[in-house]
């Protein structure tokens, strides 16, 4: 059977020691989100996670959710864990106190984010949904929405989604056909079809609240007709509660591959009543608000599901005894050695590890910025903290679940035979991280995003700022003994990402198919360069700690051996990634329809 335990040893580790978690309660608002406040939260949600909702995971797998006459039922479990989860605070747990929410850092929720990924990652979408339709209410609803709608969002009794797909339209949302007529009293009246809602029915709460959009009837074409409306599946009454039933239906939900107890659903609209949430045909402003939000946390998705099936590989490969060490015998009072023994095994163990420590520090980092985004009295610094996470966001939605989907298939190899079956729960991992490649963006459509809008954006200020950051780190640790070796690879890929970035603004200006057949490979030589900048850090960091006896020195001390793991046997891919970009867009598309 399959385990959890939250890494909360590596979480305190990158909060305090890396990325000053402290700075947070210095912050106007925040004056209570004490490093202390933090931990004592989290070991909370650890516990949450580790205790009520893993034990749910496989077999809400195995169950799925049911769908019958409109209405669905979540698995046997679930309502409980989610009554609880409500009851205790979650579901409004960085949500403004002004509406009933405990107001703490973003950063805190990002971290309980992670380990919901790992111990439920199907549960963890409902809650996940609902505050992103939080996130969007809050920036662009009028005062009397966010009135009737975000005290029920942010106490968990109303659910939230995002409608945005259609079935002819896809990522294409420019040709979205969803309609909304005025009504003449101030709400309108939606009509049209939905698909590959998630949330978008079930029994969790009593309302589910979606973020719809649609198309006025003046609308312009293209993104700059749409506009963004509210419309629950119950209407409220003037006392909020629930009233008359809304003219939203669920007409399916689908059979997928994994995250199986997530209501997967197609949303009828006829004739619903909605409310505007922001301006007339800028309907994408306030929809980007929860789409950056949901990228985000998809790239946890990747994290959360290669850390539990790391935990699994790495219990699986110190217990399962299969052949002899290539340099003798280990475990001479046992028929066999463990397999943790032989290199390809350490190998693919090892690149695990470095990713998932490397990228959650990364993914931490930037959630650090989204509270200094919002909260610094220094406009300078917001500025630079909003920058970062624009640059960073379709770079931890694409690269974490890329890696994330490879890791999860590194786990279930290092089980062979045990990984593919139901039993060790390796292979629903698998199945479950494949989707975060997909939706919110696909992760083509995240490298898109990057090297079409974010390179360019504000005259190369954003990525000029990130080369910046991260030569200045590797210049210090330069001079240092014990990370100089560490500090030229690093600085080595850097150029290679700098000379990616001059060859996509050469070739791309000149014609834009160069820029899309290099995306991707672009947007993970940026992540190779992020992951290696923040084992950088922590090498400096563990260094230092072991140089002044400070701390756990076993930690610090396979600290500093993953971070040279990575330098020497990861990041060399880099150069690969260059190469290919190199290469050029001629060898793809000179084929014709018919040649493929």
């Amino acid at each position: 059977m399959p385990s959890y335990r939250a890494p909360l040893q590596d979480i305190r580790y990158l909060l305090h020691e890396v990325h000053d978690i402290a700075q947070l309660s210095r912050l106007p608002g925040f004056e209570d989100a004490t490093p202390e406040m933090i931990d004592e939260v989290l070991a909370g949600g650890a516990n949450f996670c580790e205790d009520v909702l893993f034990p749910l995971n496989q077999s809400g797998d195995i169950e799925g959710v049911h769908f019958e006459n409109g209405a669905v039922r979540t698995p046997a479990g679930f309502r409980e864990a989610y009554t609880r989860y409500a009851a205790d605070g979650w579901t409004g747990v960085a949500a403004t106190s002004e509406y009933g929410g405990q107001g703490l850092p973003e950063m805190v929720r990002f971290v309980m984010e992670e380990m919901l990924c790992s111990a439920n990652l199907s549960f963890s979408m409902y809650p996940g949904l609902s505050h992103g339709a939080y996130s969007a209410l809050m920036s662009h609803g009028s005062d009397e929405l966010k009135q009737r709608f975000l005290p029920k969002l942010i106490d968990g009794s109303w659910g939230g989604t995002m409608c945005l797909t259609e079935a002819h339209a896809g990522t294409d949302l420019g040709i979205l056909t969803t309609r909304a007529e005025p009504a003449g009293d101030g709400s309108y009246r939606i009509t049209g079809q939905k698909i590959f809602i998630s949330a978008g029915e079930h029994d969790l709460t009593e309302n589910i609240v979606h973020l719809v959009l649609a198309k006025l009837p003046d609308a312009p074409s293209g993104t700059k007709g749409i506009s963004l409306f509210l419309v629950p599946k119950f209407l409220p009454t003037a006392d909020g509660g629930i009233g008359a039933r809304n003219g939203v239906t669920c007409g399916s939900v689908e059979h997928k591959m994994g995250i199986k107890a997530s209501a997967t659903c197609v949303l009828n609209f006829d004739g619903a009543t909605g409310w505007m949430v922001g301006e007339p045909h800028k309907g994408m402003r306030a929809m980007f608000v929860m789409m950056n939000g949901a990228r985000l946390a998809v790239g946890l998705q990747g994290l959360g599901l290669s850390e539990v099936a790391y935990q699994n590989a790495l219990a699986y490969a110190k217990e399962r005894l299969q052949g002899r060490a290539l340099t003798g015998v280990k475990n001479s009072e046992g028929p066999a050695d463990p397999i943790l023994v032989h290199p390809d095994v350490r190998k693919g163990l090892l690149r695990i590890k470095a990713f998932n420590e490397g990228m959650r520090s990364l993914a931490y980092w930037v959630g650090v910025r989204i509270d200094l985004e919002h909260r610094h009295p220094d406009a300078a610094v917001r500025q630079d903290a909003e920058d970062m996470v624009a640059l960073m966001t379709p770079v931890i939605k694409a690269f974490l679940t890329d890696k994330g989907f490879d890791n999860t298939n590194i786990a279930l190899q290092t089980l062979g035979g045990h990984g593919y079956i139901r039993e060790y729960g390796v292979e629903q991992y698998v199945r479950d991280a494949r989707i975060a490649q997909i939706y919110e963006g696909t992760n083509a459509v995240q490298a898109l995003d990057l090297v079409g809008r974010k390179l360019p954006m504000e005259g190369g200020r954003l990525v000029r700022r990130f080369f910046e950051i991260v030569k200045a780190d590797v210049d210090a640790a330069a001079s240092n003994e014990a990370l100089a070796e560490h500090a030229k690879a690093l600085g080595a890929s850097l150029y290679q990402l700098q000379k990616a970035t001059m060859l996509l603004a050469e070739r791309g200006f000149a014609n834009p198919d160069e820029a899309g057949a290099s995306a991707s490979e672009y947007l993970h030589l940026m992540g190779y360069v992020a992951v290696g900048w923040q084992w950088l850090r922590m090498a400096t960091v563990s260094s230092e700690a072991l140089a002044a006896g400070r701390g756990d020195a076993a930690f610090h001390q396979a600290k500093l051996k993953t971070a040279r793991f990575y330098f020497a046997r990861v990041l060399p891919e880099s150069g690969t990634l260059l190469a290919a970009m190199q290469a050029g867009a001629a060898s793809i598309m000179a084929f014709e329809p018919q040649e493929f």
